[in-house]
């Protein structure tokens, strides 16, 4: 029940709110409110709590009133159990949205909103007062047909209604289609939104349908145009004479591509040889802008789709496959245009001379990672005998690829090495193995050849002055570092942050302390998740995980359209081309390119991160009731992950804990049994058996079991 002085608190900020209420000082409040001299404290200190509730302001002047409840304009992300946050463009944090704020708005819908002037929590909270734009008009489903309607389950688990679809607006659906559905009307007061099929992807029992209907939920675009076909047919042409004029001609440097044995877009070669006591690395890039023309219908569609999509089973690409595994492809022993950054290090691994240019290259072999890993690491002497003549070149690279990652690593560059998963299908799609990529000696070297032409090419056009994409990364927000701060001390270790700020060789010596530790899965990834997003900016702010002042994206156009954009730059650059109109041109188109790179790239990392969850779930429903070994990745009060070997990773419920009532302590992340004193925290080793998997949700839970035989996958 309310007490007599908050009920007093409730009445003078409700007479404050009143349209007819002006700003009043002190003493005019008692006069008017009839307040006694003795019952002025109560009436200070009612003040002074709405203040610090955020409810009233004090002018200069002394004078109270109702504190302005700022608007603004913002993206809504749902959540399944009802509540959500607004994302606003520039803003840090996202504003929470309780449930009974929300207003009918749904999943990516912009919204006006009111923040509440009171923080009740870490976040600003607020509520929805308008819906400007509906996000979702299409959605992807799982239909399920009655006799005279149908209902279409939304995929998507942030849009929290089944849709109600007219029998004749079915397009003949049946039970387990997955359908795309245009909603016609989203529905109030509680109501079901309505739609209609527009699309049958296929059964959901038919291989390849999950993916597709990934594809279609985040709009990827699959098939290019006939026009853009013609075009590319147009321009696909082998190399002429014609075509190398004027081109450095690099054809007789001893040169490679190293990629994975399933690539097929070689965008990016590499030459190395000495001049005395220094290095001369070439990183050599497919010109793919000289068959890209600005403004053309192919470069129009490459814009839309910002960056290649690499799912489980297939590529989604930027460019057709005629360019990307054709004429724009660094294949073996054929002429190819590319834009080269050729740049003389000394032993020290300091870059003292470099030079881009247009280049034509002719690649000596096709080289894959596994096989440079064999000549340097294995030395098989089958595959040494194969590739002798570039044996050397093979053994100086590595020796350059060191000194470079340890003059980055001694500035404060960061490296997360997390296991990414690859996962094996069979020719139905299904998954067959699930292991982690081999990050080795020769993805090192490439990783490390390609961070240096992009720092040299970005730094170069940073002093030029010249309109440009950059490739940044902000450094973190100073409380996300401090709360991490606060966190490690649990564990023993310190974070040096000063005036709000750590440098990125604090995040890095922290990093490496806990290499080896229980504890280096969860601190690795708490450290992530304080970092802030890379971004396309046309500002050089630096890349703060990279300790690098200048960086860009140069080294894959063929993927990536920054990189193409910054292509054609250069070019312009080099060909004296960059008058004041071409400056302005620039200036007034690269903001937008930007935005947009960095917007699909977001929607393609979460298509890639559903595909593979998927499929994880997939190949974990054949393992059912088997056990397996694995480390404890994180706790919560719900329960705890356990990471298996093969990165899939499945939560073991508190629920399912019946020996004991276990409570969740935060400061350490551990469950700990009130009787029994068991405890589970971050590294320990379990053993699991697989309890259940959900497509839908894409999750994976564990039983927890008792010391038995175990298999490792």
């Amino acid at each position: 029940m309310e007490n007599l002085y908050e009920k007093r608190k409730k009445m003078i900020y409700e007479f404050m709110c009143d349209d007819m209420y002006v700003p009043m000082k002190i003493k005019e409040l008692c006069i008017v409110l009839g307040v006694k001299k003795a019952e002025r404290p109560q009436l200070e200190q009612i003040l002074l709590d709405l203040q610090e509730e955020g409810k009233i302001t004090l002018s200069k002047r002394g004078k109270y009133s109702k504190a302005e409840i700022k608007k603004t304009i913002g993206t809504f992300s749902a959540h399944p159990k009802g509540f959500g946050f607004v994302t606003v463009e520039g803003w840090t944090d996202d504003i929470f949205i309780p449930a009974e704020y929300v207003n009918g708005a749904m999943h990516q819908d912009t919204v006006e909103i009111e923040i509440s002037p009171i923080n009740t929590g870490r976040r600003k909270e607020g509520k929805i007062i308008s819906i400007i734009e509906r996000g979702m008009k299409q959605i992807v489903c799982t239909y399920e047909a009655s006799e005279n309607f149908g209902f279409a389950v939304p995929d998507n688990t942030r849009f929290g209604k089944d849709i109600f679809i007219p029998k004749e607006k079915s397009k003949g659906a049946v039970s387990g289609h997955k359908v795309v559905v245009e909603i016609t009307n989203y529905g109030k007061g509680g109501k079901n939104p309505e739609g209609k099929v527009i699309e049958i992807i296929g059964h959901i029992d038919d291989p390849g349908t999950d993916i597709l209907s990934i594809i279609r939920a985040y709009d990827l675009p699959m098939d290019f145009s006939e026009k853009i076909m013609h075009q590319v047919e147009n321009v696909a042409k082998e190399v002429t004479t014609a075509d190398m004029a004027g081109r450095m001609d690099l054809r007789d440097w001893m040169m490679v591509t190293i990629d994975g044995e399933d690539a097929k877009d070689l965008d990016d070669a590499v030459s190395l040889f000495m001049d005395g006591e220094n290095y001369v690395l070439g990183v050599h890039i497919a010109d793919v802008s000289n068959y890209v023309q600005e403004h053309s219908a192919l470069d129009v569609e490459a814009l839309k789709r910002g960056t290649s999509v690499y799912l489980v089973d297939r590529v989604v690409p930027m460019l057709p496959k005629a360019l990307s595994n054709g004429i724009c492809s660094l294949n073996e022993k054929q002429d190819r245009l590319t834009l080269s950054c050729i740049m003389t290090i000394n032993k020290k691994g300091e870059i003292i001379d470099h030079k881009i240019a247009e280049t034509v290259i002719c690649t000596n072999r096709r080289m894959t990672y596994t096989n440079v890993k064999k000549i340097l690491v294995d030395k098989d002497p089958d595959v040494t005998a194969e590739y002798k003549e570039l044996v050397p070149m093979f053994e100086k690279m590595e020796e350059l690829a060191a000194i470079l990652r340890k003059k980055r690593m001694k500035r404060g560059s960061i490296d997360f090495d997390f296991p990414e998963t690859k996962v094996v299908l069979d020719e139905k799609g299904r998954p067959v193995d699930i292991k982690p990529y081999d990050r080795n000696v020769a993805t090192k070297i490439i990783e490390d050849f390609m961070l240096a032409a992009n720092e040299t090419v970005a730094e170069d056009y940073f002093w030029q002055e010249i309109p440009f994409v950059y490739r940044t990364h902000d450094k973190p927000d100073g409380e996300k570092i401090s709360r991490l701060s606060m966190f490690i001390n649990n564990f023993g270790y310190t974070l040096h942050i000063g005036t709000d700020e750590v440098h990125p060789k604090e995040l890095q010596k922290l990093l490496m302390k806990v290499e080896g530790t229980d504890e280096e899965s969860l601190i690795s990834r708490l450290t992530l998740r304080s970092m802030k997003q890379a971004k396309y900016t046309t500002v050089c702010t630096g890349h703060f995980g990279l300790a690098a002042n200048y960086y860009c994206h140069f080294t894959s156009p063929i993927r990536r359209y920054p990189d193409l954009q910054i292509h054609r730059i250069i070019k312009d650059n080099l060909r004296g081309r960059m008058n004041e109109k071409r400056r302005m041109h620039y200036e007034s188109i690269l903001d937008e390119v930007a935005k947009q790179a960095s917007q699909t790239e977001r929607r393609a990392e979460e298509a890639e991160r559903e595909t593979v969850k998927l499929k994880k779930c997939e190949y974990m429903e054949n393992h059912i009731g088997e056990e397996f070994e694995g480390v404890i990745s994180g706790v919560t009060e719900w329960g705890f992950f356990v990471e298996l070997p093969n990165t899939v990773e499945g939560l073991v419920r508190v629920t399912d804990l019946t020996d004991d009532f276990y409570e969740f302590y935060e400061d350490s992340y551990e469950l700990v049994g009130s009787a029994t004193n068991r405890r589970y925290k971050l590294g320990q080793r379990v053993k699991v058996i697989v309890d259940s998997t959900d497509k839908v949700m894409r999750t994976i839970d564990f039983k927890l079991v008792q010391e038995q035989k175990t298999k490792n996958i």
